[in-house]
């Protein structure tokens, strides 16, 4: 019952349920993201058995000595078919059962010998034969014999007493396991009613977040300024930004040169006058010093040779540059002043406004065309929803729900049904380990009297009332086993059979699938039907559709429309096509006409201010000369070192009028150097400086306006000749863009219906609580440990009972012994009796 219950769940799940593991996301490159509903389910997808796992295996491994066979598939399908013909048949079934027949058997004659033999046995004890005789034969070894009876009977008891735990345990597991079978039914319908119950949130959801979408489409459209016209920009700003800066550092260049050109011929006039001013004081200085040499006093020795020296120097206070000599700036300055008025920076400006202009320019070119696909997507929406409702998932799902109200009916109409009788499989069970314990019981008792209460000096006939008692308990022990091994042996046949038949029909290859092999035979169950599954769902029974494959994807948790393959009702990858869903757009992309004209980077006139430049002549100014003169000293010697030296030499000289004369210059010049000298080499040093960086500026000035021309008019030819060009690659890419989004989305939607939603792992949960966890893990494992541990005490009952006769002699109390006389050597005489 429990395997048909589980195939017919299968085949009703099969029809149209879903499931769904944990949340998936997706993530697109551009940060697009989308979530599916997570569902959270109450059955464990694992069954454990837990710490008597270990004695199930144990089972299994017997099992497979016992029955090491292949799993028969042949005779299966011909038994479904019902052309199976026992007289044709019955050496594959035979060969196939050989061992659980042997066994099988084996218990039979355990059935049939036991009692017979205990039958006689007990015939034979009451005619004083068989052990039946009250007397005991003194041994010389019977110490040595009772021992080893005893050890040997308790080792027994032992081996008894782990098959009825053995026993014990497995009752009392499928007995906790069966109690929850309810719960784990319900638990199983409720997994598949939240199923039900989260689908329609679950393709709400998919329809739900084609807003998200839309919506960044949207925002890209309403940024089509920097989207599409910055892209346009971008694309233009390598060739072009460039030429603009070096034009404007150009202009730039321009106005500090003439600022530059302004403060030399200042600073020259400047120079030129105090050239002649120190020209002048020297002049006065060198004549005042000719003038006091006239002293009478320069007549004679030694201050001749003084008045000598100091004349024969005074050429040194001869000024040494003559700035006269310099060309004129003049016609410099008047080119640049020419120059300066067309304002270049404001021409170049007009080049930045106008490139700068372009992404101004696309968003007033794309209005309508933003407009139209604007609506164009709000009418995809529509058609999505509409698309949605024509997958069958719902339908299926419709169909589902009968079938899952008439399974629960059914298993809640036959639960009591189950529980009442696993109730008295329970008791039967309880009273079966408890006669085999009262045995064990009536064993142990025996051994434990037996021993204690055993007096070796005590003769046969003067045994105590324990060691009595403990030989009666044996034997009532014996008689008990005689009385009920047959019925032990009985059920434990019975449920072996059961049980090792269903553990390698069903249960072994359920886990292995073989069994799903086997049902998915072509034409197995219906003859007209080559896969049955496909032939039930879809009334096309050529599609590939299986046991096993439905089975596998649920198990890894693959949607039903997978699972089911579902295409071969509804294509949603054709239904899902962005080309379908998406032509309008590409359309209206394909119309998009963006006009970027009249992009003037630097107008005729500002070419005819750069060639000005060129030709101003502040390349072709001698700056050599400039450079040459205003890096002399202004004196053939320093004033300072004269004029210490002047003072130096009055110094030596005798008071008077010549002395103090000569003092006085030397003091004229000091002055001359700071007031007149020091100013004046400030200037040069300035002028020198400015030289040298418009000699560095103006160096390649008519080269470096030539290529600025140059890469100007390369700059106006790519956006006169590539514009357009770039205007369409932008706006394909923008396009592509937007609709990547679609693209995205839809594809998402599709996986998102193919493998997520309606996953149907709650189908193979569902399945395996029937068969893998009800059928299997709560009834046939613990049958099966049931029998393997009662037969086994059972059959260990047979050396117990031989074992038990032959000690009770050891310990009840005989009617007769033996009687040896003390002489010499001990000779039996005769036996006395009683009295």
């Amino acid at each position: 019952m429990a395997l048909l219950l589980g195939f017919l769940l299968l085949l009703g799940l099969c029809e149209g349920t879903l499931s769904q593991g944990p949340p998936s996301s997706t993530y697109s490159p551009d940060g697009l993201e989308f979530e599916f509903p997570a569902v959270n389910y109450e059955t464990k997808d694992s069954y454990e058995a837990g710490p008597i796992g270990i004695f199930f295996q144990i089972v299994h491994v017997f099992l497979h000595v016992v029955q090491p066979n292949a799993f028969p598939e042949d005779i299966l399908r011909k038994a479904v078919q019902k052309k199976l013909d026992l007289s044709a048949d019955y050496e594959k079934i035979i060969s196939y059962e050989i061992g659980i027949i042997i066994c099988a058997v084996l218990g039979l004659l355990f059935i049939i010998l036991m009692p017979l033999v205990g039958f006689f046995f007990s015939l034979c004890r009451c005619c004083n034969k068989c052990g039946g005789e009250m007397h005991q034969r003194q041994k010389k070894n019977g110490t040595s014999l009772k021992n080893c009876f005893a050890l040997s009977l308790l080792v027994i008891c032992i081996f008894i007493s782990i098959g009825i735990i053995y026993g014990f345990v497995a009752n009392q597991h499928m007995r906790t396991h069966v109690e929850k079978t309810r719960k784990l039914s319900e638990s199983n319908f409720n997994d598949l009613r939240t199923l039900l119950n989260a689908t329609p949130g679950q393709i709400n959801s998919l329809l739900d977040q084609y807003t998200t979408t839309k919506e960044r489409a949207f925002s890209d459209l309403d940024n089509v300024k920097l989207l599409l016209g910055g892209r346009i920009f971008e694309q233009l700003k390598p060739r072009v930004i460039p030429v603009l800066d070096d034009i404007k550092a150009m202009a730039e260049e321009i106005h500090e040169t003439r600022e530059a050109l302004v403060e030399v011929n200042r600073i020259l006039t400047e120079m030129k006058q105090l050239s002649t001013n120190l020209s002048h004081s020297l002049g006065n200085v060198k004549r005042n010093v000719e003038q006091a040499l006239t002293d009478p006093m320069c007549s004679v020795q030694p201050v001749m040779t003084t008045c000598t020296n100091i004349r024969n120097s005074l050429s040194l206070l001869d000024g040494s540059i003559s700035f006269d000599q310099l060309p004129s700036l003049d016609e410099q300055m008047d080119n640049l002043t020419n120059i300066l008025r067309t304002n270049l920076s404001s021409l170049v400006q007009k080049g930045y406004t106008s490139i700068k202009a372009i992404p101004g320019i696309v968003q007033n070119e794309t209005v309508n065309v933003i407009s139209d696909i604007k609506r164009t997507l709000d009418s995809i929406g529509s058609d999505i929803k509409n698309m949605s409702k024509k997958i069958p998932i719902q339908e299926k799902l419709s169909d589902f729900i009968r079938h899952l109200n008439n399974t629960e009916n059914y298993i809640h109409r036959h639960l009591p049904t189950l529980e009442e009788y696993d109730s008295y499989w329970w008791l039967g069970c309880l009273v079966v380990c408890c006669l085999l314990t009262l045995i064990v019981i009536f064993y142990c008792l025996g051994l434990l009297c037996g021993t204690f209460g055993y007096d070796q000096n005590a003769t046969p006939t003067r045994r105590g009332c324990i060691s009595n008692t403990g030989g009666i308990f044996l034997m009532v022990g014996v008689g008990f086993s005689f009385l009920f091994c047959w019925l032990l042996m009985t059920i434990v046949v019975l449920t072996f059979v059961v049980g090792g038949n269903v553990e390698k029909l069903v249960c072994e290859p359920y886990q292995n699938r073989k069994l799903f092999q086997v049902l998915d035979t072509p034409y197995l169950l219906n003859a007209d039907w080559k896969y049955y599954l496909s032939g039930m769902i879809f009334n096309k029974p050529d599609i590939h559709l299986t046991f096993e494959q439905v089975y596998s994807d649920c198990k890894e948790n693959k949607g039903i429309f997978t699972t089911l393959k579902l295409e071969n009702i509804y294509n949603i990858s054709e239904h899902l096509s962005i080309t379908e869903h998406t032509g309008n757009i590409n359309k209206n992309f394909g119309n998009m006409n963006i006009k970027i004209d009249n992009i003037v980077l630097l107008d005729e006139e500002g070419r005819r201010n750069l060639m000005d430049f060129s030709s101003s002549g502040v390349e072709k100014i001698d700056y050599g000369t400039f450079l040459d003169v205003t890096g002399k000293n202004p004196t053939k010697v320093n004033l300072l070192s004269y004029a210490n030296d002047l003072e130096a030499k009055a110094n030596h000289l005798p008071q008077g009028n010549l002395k103090q004369s000569l003092k006085e210059n030397a003091g004229n010049l000091r002055n001359i150097h700071r007031v007149e000298i020091i100013p004046l080499q400030k200037l040069m040093s300035t002028v020198h400086q400015r030289l040298k960086e418009l000699q560095q500026k103006s160096r390649g000035l008519g080269v470096k306006v030539s290529n600025i021309i140059f890469f100007l008019d390369s700059a106006q030819d790519f956006i006169t000749t590539r514009m357009s060009t770039i205007i369409t690659e932008e706006s394909k890419k923008y396009g592509n863009t937007i609709i990547g989004y679609f693209e995205h989305y839809l594809q998402w939607v599709k996986i998102s219906i193919t493998e997520q939603m309606a996953a149907c792992k709650p189908v193979a949960t569902a399945l395996d609580s029937a068969i893998d966890v009800f059928l299997c893990s709560y009834i046939i494992d613990p049958l099966n440990l049931f029998w393997f541990g009662i037969g086994k005490a059972t059959v260990f009952l047979l050396p117990a009972i031989i074992f038990a006769v032959k000690l009770a002699k050891y310990y009840r109390r005989m009617d007769s012994e033996d009687v040896y006389e003390d002489d010499v050597e001990t000779i039996p005489m005769k036996k006395y009796g009683k009295g």
